[in-house]
């Protein structure tokens, strides 16, 4: 065992990682010019680099590397249940939109689009996509550009719009069981990903209320009836040419809705949710038995009508951008069935084990990572500097939730607004014997919901992109995404819903800790 790492050294890894980060994510490009550009703006590299650099701190204040390693591979082994989610989610998510059940799900939720209540509807609608994707980042590139133009139709601010689009997108994916965030935020705390979600339905509740009265509030002098709906009406005629839709198909996400009420084990119930899927798309939709290995593996992919083929073999649009598609299809005087299909494509071309490799394998680099920060001691030297100032269960709370802000802004990208804090917090929140579910449930109403409203994270640069609405100037009407965290620190202070272990699982929690220092200890003398 080596010698207590000092602060100065700490911050001097935490230094490496923000310059890498923003490196390759390519803010140093925007900032100083092409000569600091990154081509590819992606975290893995920075984080597997970053991990080396602080394996170097800790060697050189005498860790043993076999040491370090044993706190990899142990930091690996408390991320393997959510790796495995993931896949089995990778795979319900090909089963569902094969099977119709996701395409069933839009196709319903278009039906609330109403003229009175076009922002309280383009929310809640936004919550229903996300919900049955899982992807906030698909459901505003897709959705959220066909709202975006019935709002102008109906004079709706276009700000205005892209908060309830924003709202509607976070809500949803923070609760969907196909989320990547939502499967991370668990297990970097410890919990279990339907205890998560049960207990974010705490914070997240009271929020999407308040956000939709105050949408109705706004929307109310926008109630003429004179909206062009054919943006709607054509997504649905859509998908009616490819799928079957039949009120069956919602069956399997209630049955997922009632595995979360009644507590079942995930990776059970995510398997329930596949087979009626694929018995969904047997049925209704005719896929073949032989079928299912590749879609399972690799996803779905939306089939491509003649003239759209034909299209994109003459002009490649599908390689194109949002932006850059818009104008085409402007200076082409292409008709609005071009551009449903090109919504659809991008909406449901998804899914598949293969589809969440990105994901895990940032897990896998973030814990090489966390590993050595944790085992080195750096984390707890962190942590220990930041909770000097959370004195009660209220600014442990303020502690997390600004720590996974502080992230979102520095580093630029929301996983790592989870993983850092979530490894930071996680026994000062087991030594006050607060249940993991508290700590998941505060990474989410932070780290999660906020990176929306950073400019430069890739969520907020994302949504801009997407809407055509600059971050800031959505950011005061994405009401969920900035009330969300105060209600999680309200109830941290009040104590509403803090739910505290039991003495046995306190127990087992100090015997796991003491069983992987008996194993780090032993890795090391060996």
């Amino acid at each position: 065992m080596g010698r207590k790492i000092p602060m100065w050294q700490v911050l001097i890894v935490m230094l490496f990682v923000l310059i890498a980060l923003c490196y390759s994510l390519g803010i140093f490009g925007q900032l100083f010019g092409d000569a600091f550009a990154c081509e590819y703006g992606e975290v893995h590299i920075p984080l597997i680099a970053s991990a080396v650099f602080a394996g170097a701190i800790a060697v050189l204040n005498g860790y043993k590397w076999s040491f370090l390693e044993a706190g990899i591979l142990a930091s690996i082994n408390r991320s393997m249940q959510a790796m495995l989610i993931l896949m089995t989610v990778g795979m319900l998510i090909g089963a569902w939109i094969a099977g119709g059940v996701v395409p069933a799900m839009i196709y319903y939720g278009l039906m609330i689009l109403k003229p009175g209540i076009f922002l309280i509807a383009s929310c809640i609608l936004c919550c229903i996509v996300a919900l049955a994707t899982g992807s906030s980042w698909t459901t505003a590139g897709t959705i959220g550009i066909a709202l975006i133009g019935v709002g102008q139709g109906l004079g709706i601010d276009t700000a205005m719009t892209a908060g309830a689009i924003v709202s509607g997108a976070y809500f949803g994916d923070k609760m969907s069981p196909l989320s990547d965030t939502t499967n991370l935020a668990p297990a970097m705390a410890g919990s279990n990903l339907f205890d998560h979600i049960k207990h974010m339905v705490w914070t997240v509740t009271p929020s999407l209320i308040i956000a939709l009265v105050i949408y109705g509030i706004m929307g109310s002098g926008h109630g003429g009836e004179n909206v062009d709906m054919s943006i709607a009406t054509a997504m649905q005629e859509g998908l009616k040419n490819v799928f079957v839709i039949n009120p069956a198909m919602l069956i399997p996400p209630v049955v997922v809705i009632l595995i979360v009420a009644l507590r079942l084990p995930a990776l059970p119930g995510l398997m329930g949710g596949i087979i009626l899927g694929c018995l969904c798309g047997a049925i209704f939709q005719g896929v073949s038995l032989s079928d299912w290995p590749g879609l399972l593996h690799y996803g779905f992919e939306f089939p491509l009508s003649d003239q759209f083929a034909a299209l994109n073999d003459e002009m490649g649009l599908l390689d194109l951008g949002n932006d850059e598609f818009a104008a085409v299809v402007a200076s082409s005087g292409l008709d609005v069935s071009v551009q449903t299909e090109y919504n659809l494509y991008n909406l449901l071309s998804s899914g598949g084990m293969d589809s969440m490799m990105w994901t895990i394998n940032l897990i896998i680099c973030a814990m090489c990572f966390g590993g050595i920060m944790d085992a080195s001691g750096m984390l707890a030297t962190l942590a220990e500097a930041m909770l000097k100032i959370a004195r009660g269960t209220g600014m442990l709370v303020v502690v997390t939730v600004v720590s996974c802000i502080f992230m979102n802004v520095i580093a630029g990208d929301q996983y790592l607004s989870l993983v850092l804090p979530g490894r930071m917090y996680k026994e000062a929140y087991e030594d006050r014997r607060l249940a993991p579910k508290c700590l998941s449930r505060a990474l989410e109403d932070s780290g999660t919901i906020t990176s929306a409203l950073v400019p430069w994270n890739t969520c907020g640069a994302t949504m801009t992109k997407f809407l055509g609405v600059p971050t800031m100037e959505y950011f005061k009407y994405a009401f969920l995404n900035w009330i969300n965290p105060l209600v999680s620190i309200f109830y941290g202070f009040t104590g509403i819903s803090m739910t505290k272990m039991t003495e046995e699982q306190y127990q087992k929690i100090l015997e796991t800790r003491n069983a992987e220092k008996e194993a780090a200890l032993k890795a090391m003398e060996a």
